[in-house]
């Protein structure tokens, strides 16, 4: 009986993480299309943020598919590293100036 359940609900996950990740991928069709054809600079920059913010949420959907749970210590850089970004791009779109 447990095995049977365990089995059912593999398969909803599977499933379920499939359709995810087709979502995951038609809206990053659409961040890139907004990075190339951006009407203003911060709309490029919110486009990418976006977009590596979908990279590492789509990361973390691929380890729990594959059962790969050494990916996920990859995507708390790669988040820490787009949180960075966003700040020097704010401060070089407020100030002008990067650095300090």
């Amino acid at each position: 009986m447990l095995v049977v359940v365990s089995a059912v609900l593999s398969e909803l996950v599977y499933s379920v993480l499939a359709v995810v990740t087709l979502i995951y991928m038609a809206t990053s069709v659409a961040y890139i299309v907004r990075l190339v054809r951006g009407p203003t600079l911060p709309d490029r920059i919110l486009a990418l943020d976006a977009l590596s913010y979908d990279l590492a949420v789509f990361l973390a959907l691929l380890s729990i598919l594959l059962q790969r749970w050494v990916m996920v210590s990859g995507i708390i850089p790669l988040v820490l590293w787009i949180h960075a970004v966003d700040i020097y791009a704010s401060k070089y779109l407020e100030a002008r100036e990067m650095g300090e």
